[in-house]
Formats: C-alpha cells, sequence, structure tokens
C-alpha cells in the first residue's frame, strides 16, 4: 500500500508519528549513554527528561530563565512549549524554545556570555555547543503585545511565564498559516491547534474555518 500524501495525514496521525519519533530518539541517546541521566532509586525527573532530549549537558533552559531574572526582562514562552503548558504534554524532536522578550538587545547582551547568538531578520537564536536545544527570540512586535497577559506555569519541570492560552492559539494560527513555513512544521502546528481545542473547545472560533476544515 502505497504511503499516505501530507495533506491525507490526519492531525492524530501527525500526533503519534511526533510522539513515535521523540521516543525513538530518546531510546537512542539511552542506549549510548544508559547512565548519563540514571539516579539510584529514582526515576528520571521532567528535566532529565528534557535534557536526554536535547543531549544536553548543561541545562541551557534554566541558564536562560537565570539570565532574565538578572537583569530583569519580562517575557512569555510560545511555541510548541507553550501549547503543553495548556494541553497534555507531548514529546517533540522541535527542540526550539520560541521567546517574546522586552528589551531583546539587552537579552542578547547578557545571554552573550552563556550562548552564541545568532541574528535573523524576524527572530534571534540563541544556541550552545553544550546542548542541541535551542531558544528563539521572536523581535516581530506583534508577540510583545502577548507578554502583559503571560502567568507562570510549571512546564516540564520549569517555572516559566507562558503566554495566555489566546495567545498561544493565535500564535499556531499565525505560524501554520505562513506559506513560506516548511511542511513538516506547519503540520505540527495543526496538531497543536487542534491540541488546544480539544482542551479548550470554546476557543474553537478563534480558529479560521479553513483550518478548522483541516480536522473537522
Amino acid at each position: 500500500m502505497a504511503a499516505a500524501s501530507p495533506e491525507h495525514i490526519t492531525a492524530p496521525d501527525r500526533l503519534q508519528r511526533l510522539v513515535s519519533s521523540a521516543v525513538g530518539k530518546l531510546a537512542h541517546v539511552l542506549a549510548a549513554d544508559p547512565q548519563r541521566f540514571a539516579k539510584p532509586g529514582e526515576n528520571m525527573n521532567k528535566r532529565e527528561f528534557v535534557q536526554a532530549l536535547a543531549n544536553g549537558r548543561i541545562d541551557v533552559l534554566q541558564i536562560f530563565i537565570d539570565t532574565m531574572g538578572q537583569i530583569g526582562a519580562d517575557y512569555c514562552v510560545i511555541g510548541g512549549l507553550a501549547v503543553n503548558a495548556y494541553a497534555e504534554p507531548v514529546v517533540s524532536l522541535d527542540l526550539d524554545i520560541v521567546i517574546a522578550a522586552t528589551d531583546t538587545e539587552a537579552v542578547c547582551e547578557a545571554a552573550a556570555q552563556h550562548f552564541k547568538v545568532e541574528r535573523f531578520p524576524h527572530s534571534i537564536n540563541l544556541n550552545s555547543s553544550e546542548s542541541d536545544l535551542r531558544i528563539q527570540l521572536q523581535t516581530a512586535p506583534r508577540y510583545q503585545a502577548f507578554i502583559p497577559d503571560a502567568k507562570s506555569k510549571d512546564v516540564l519541570g520549569y517555572q516559566l511565564k507562558v503566554a495566555s492560552v489566546e495567545d498561544v492559539l493565535k500564535d499556531k494560527v499565525w505560524a501554520y498559516s505562513d506559506q513560506q513555513r516548511r511542511m513538516s512544521k506547519r503540520q505540527k502546528d495543526l496538531v497543536d491547534i487542534v491540541r488546544l481545542i480539544e482542551a479548550y473547545p470554546q476557543l474553537t472560533d478563534q480558529v479560521p474555518v479553513e483550518i478548522r476544515n483541516k480536522f473537522v
């Protein structure tokens, strides 16, 4: 039987494929070094799980959180990690943490002590050779409006300021609607939209009809 084309893969199928791929990567990491994240008598906690997926030798996300606190910059998490704050968490191979922040220049100056800073037209990437995790700062003005309504949440073991569920959904609709975005990314955006409206059905009307028709 021929494989289904991308446009005929349902949202649940896409979600299952993302989960299966992530579990496979984690199994590969642990097989290569089974003691790396093991502690006698303890199960792997959420942070250790994230570090395993990121192949991390340092906790990049905590370093970033601490840096933001030290300089007093406000921020909010958007993207897939923010979806996990509102829907049943799903592990993803997308190791980007997407952030909207105030005073991005001050953030970059402080972050340069720990990260390689790469600038792009609408975003700034913070990378470390000690982890596959990448932090992406969104610089487009429309994301700044998300920051005042952000709330602190426990996400995969980290205390993070997360955009409101309405703003997280809005971000995902924008992302899916971007025709220049890679098909694989847009498929994940669609899955994230489904996850959010399953958890918050009252938000269904905030999703354009042409997108709802993809999964209804």
